[in-house]
Parts: structure tokens; sequence; C-alpha cells
């Protein structure tokens, strides 16, 4: 039996940062609902997924740009470093599939 942790993120584009070999790409996903009064109310969830694969990484550069609404998915992968003496835990959002669904519009400017 084939046994795996995977993420789905639909998403605004927020920062787009080079690290190594790899590429960062933070994606607001909104959780906002209606209060009692009928007003929205903004609630946005960042994640950083991490993109390998040099062909994806090269194409989100040439095409991604923040503010850009794109779809990714992924598997997580729990890591673990050390720093002064302690052992510290943090987990990787790594994206296997990464796709525009439609470039930020000049409306969306907030």
């Amino acid at each position: 039996m084939r046994t795996f942790a995977e993420f789905q993120i639909i998403g605004r584009v927020g920062k787009i940062k080079e690290v190594g070999t790899t590429l960062r790409v933070s994606i607001a996903a909104e959780y906002g609902r209606r209060d009692d009064n009928g007003d929205f109310k903004s609630n946005p969830y960042w994640n950083e997924v991490t993109l390998f694969n040099e062909k994806v990484i090269k194409w989100a550069k040439d095409n991604i740009g923040p503010g850009d609404v794109v779809h990714t998915r992924g598997t997580l992968r729990q890591t673990e470093w050390e720093k002064d003496g302690q052992t510290v835990y943090g987990m990787t959002i790594a994206a296997n599939d990464f796709d525009l669904l439609a470039k930020k519009q000049a409306s969306d400017e907030s």
C-alpha cells in the first residue's frame, strides 16, 4: 500500500524568493467569512511552497507574479536541524504541480 502526505492550495501569490537552488512562493488562501452584521472579514493564511524542479522554477519565474491566482499540489516533508544546540523542527511544503489560474487584474489592486 502506498502512503503519503499531500497538500493542495489555491490562492494568491505573495512573495517569490530564490533560496539556493529552490524557489519559494508564498501563497495566501482566504478563510474569510461574514460576521453577524453581514460584513466580510478577511482571514488570509499564508503558506510558503517550495519548488525544486528546475523547469518548474524557470516557468514560475517567467510567468508568475504577486497577486496572481495559482493552484499547487505536492507533498509535506517534516524537517529538522540544529540551532544553538537545540533540535528545531519544521515543515517543507514541496510542490509537485504548480499552475497559473489567473493573472492579477488591475481591478484586483487594493
